[in-house]
This record gives C-alpha cells, sequence and structure tokens, in this order.
C-alpha cells in the first residue's frame, strides 16, 4: 500500500492568529555636523557691515593635518588656529568667501569665541553648557553658540 504524503504550505493554510505586527524600528540617530553660532561682536567687512551670525561645520583629520603643511603655520605655530577657523567656517554672514584673511581680521573676542566653538563641538558634540545662577543656584544648561539675549 502506498501513502500519499501532502505537505500543506504556510501560505496555503488558513490563519489561526493573525501574524504579528513588525516591531516599530526607532530611527537610527543622526550626527549633527553643522553648528549655527552667533559672534559676540561680529566681523566688519571692508564696507563697514557687521557679519555676526555663521555656521561651523565639525572638523576632519584633513582640517587638523593640512595646516601643518601650510608655510605660515609652519613660520608661526600660533596661525594653525586662523587657517584651522577658516575651513571650518561655512558661512558667516553675507560673506562670499571664508578665508584666513578674513579670519585675521576678526577681533581677538570673536576668535577666542569661535576656538571655544570649535572645542567644544569638535570633542564634546554639542554647544551646550552646564551654568548656575549666581542669585538663586539653580543649574540649566545654556548653548553658548550664541544669540541674543535671553534667547539662550
Amino acid at each position: 500500500m502506498r501513502r500519499a504524503h501532502t505537505t500543506t504550505l504556510a501560505a496555503d493554510a488558513a490563519p489561526s492568529e493573525p501574524a504579528p505586527a513588525p516591531a516599530a524600528v526607532a530611527p537610527a540617530p543622526t550626527l549633527r555636523t553643522e553648528f549655527d553660532f552667533e559672534l559676540p561682536r561680529g566681523y566688519v567687512d571692508a564696507d563697514g557691515v557687521v557679519h555676526k551670525s555663521g555656521t561651523m561645520r565639525l572638523a576632519t583629520a584633513r582640517d587638523e593635518l593640512l595646516p601643518l603643511y601650510d608655510a605660515r603655520v609652519q613660520e608661526n605655530p600660533a596661525f594653525t588656529t586662523v587657517v584651522l577657523l577658516a575651513r571650518v567656517i561655512t558661512r558667516l554672514g553675507d560673506v562670499a568667501r571664508i578665508d584666513a584673511q578674513l579670519v585675521e581680521n576678526m577681533f581677538a573676542s570673536d576668535v577666542a569665541f569661535l576656538q571655544d566653538l570649535y572645542r567644544r563641538i569638535n570633542s564634546e558634540g554639542h554647544t551646550r553648557a552646564a551654568v548656575t545662577c549666581p542669585s538663586c543656584e539653580q543649574s540649566f544648561a545654556v548653548d553658548i553658540a550664541g544669540g541674543r539675549l535671553g534667547e539662550s
């Protein structure tokens, strides 16, 4: 006697239970690579126009290595900051081109601000700083990338 084998495929069978819904997949976290800022004083161009708002991007290894081959940096290592900032500032007001000469002509307080911003975004990944109110001793975070008073 011969036996007949019947195979039932899952697709042919009537489901006894509904198929489980696919699990919700959380969106992958995005890496923030550009940071807007507001200069404390502002860059004054040749026409006397003040440019305060800008954008800085995260630095790459290349950004940090290329200034070492620059003749101005080899002559004066302090010039590294100027060359490096010129590479990572992607926008400053309506200025068409950002280069080392522009950074050289910024106020020292603005360059110091940009150095601090560079350090924060490239080592800490954000522009927030923890502060404490001297009056009430309440702790809170502020965005040190600048902005008008009361908007931090």
